[in-house]
């Protein structure tokens, strides 16, 4: 991505960016121009610009099944570079925030000197206002994750998409104090009008090195285990503060796994820190 913007200021609105398309929308849309084109020259040619219009739609809408897919726009995987050069990890949470579960992980955080990032529901984050400034409170990040989490996320239209992060973005700004710079997509699904709806918000889309999958596996080893195998600098590490997590001892998986992740990356010589700060000079 070679975009860079400013994602360190205050409580201003982020400044949208240039939307670029990524190469496969650029081919799309020379396939549909091209069809047309061939079409109106022979229009006995239909069936087979159908069956190709068919097939790159189809294709697409893999790719969008694929959260760790670039193919329809700019994808942080990975921390920057000079992130990773620095031993610097990410933590996310998706899904909060939840009264049960973030305070507790608020507090394993500190008692780690770990920070985190947070990718709230912003329909949530109006019902527990207090759990949201108190993860700016501590100094983690606050960033979006939809308005409603809806299943049908990935289908929406750009107008839709553009009602949805926009809505959330507003209630994270004006609970946290400061406006999201990140955007994660409901269970990392997403189309082709995503990447455009971003730009003109100037968020940046994040999704996950590797994801403990505790929202289906309520074994906390068997988490931590996907989550710790090969722990390196730049990794961006996904659980979950709040949703359909499963439980494990009455606790929220997360709350169970973090003890030792944390432990297990203090062991590896790597800092948890805020996605903010890891890419404070740049996204890449």
């Amino acid at each position: 991505m070679s975009d860079t913007h400013d994602i360190s200021a205050g409580n201003q609105p982020a400044a949208g960016r240039r939307w670029r398309p990524a190469p496969a929308l650029q081919l799309s849309a020379a396939i549909h121009v091209g069809g047309l084109a061939a079409v109106a020259l022979d229009p006995r040619s239909w069936p087979y610009i159908g069956v190709a219009l068919i097939a790159n739609h189809a294709a697409l809408a893999v790719a969008g099944m694929m959260p760790r897919s670039s193919v329809l726009g700019p994808n942080l995987t990975h921390l920057p570079h000079a992130s990773a050069f620095r031993g610097e990890i990410a933590l996310t949470f998706d899904d909060g925030p939840d009264p049960a579960a973030t305070p507790d992980l608020l507090d394993l955080l500190d008692r780690h000197e770990a920070k985190a990032s947070f990718f709230c529901v912003g329909r949530k984050a109006a019902l527990y206002p207090d759990v949201v400034r108190e993860i700016a409170r501590r100094g983690h990040g606050v960033e979006n994750h939809s308005n409603s989490h809806s299943g049908a996320f990935a289908i929406y239209g750009a107008r839709r998409l553009q009602g949805e992060i926009e809505s959330a973005q507003e209630t994270l700004a004006a609970i946290s104090g400061r406006p999201p710079v990140f955007f994660r997509a409901p269970m990392g699904l997403r189309n082709p009008f995503l990447d455009p709806v971003l730009a003109r918000l100037g968020l940046t889309y994040v999704s996950w090195t590797r994801r403990g999958l505790d929202t289906v596996d309520g074994k906390p080893q068997t988490v931590l285990s996907r989550l710790a195998g090969k722990l390196a600098g730049g990794d961006v590490l996904l659980l979950h503060d709040g949703g359909a997590y499963r439980k494990h001892r009455g606790a929220a998986v997360a709350v169970s796994v973090l003890p030792g992740l944390l432990e297990r990356i203090a062991a590896s010589g790597l800092k948890p820190v805020t996605l903010r700060s890891a890419c404070r000079e740049s996204v890449t």
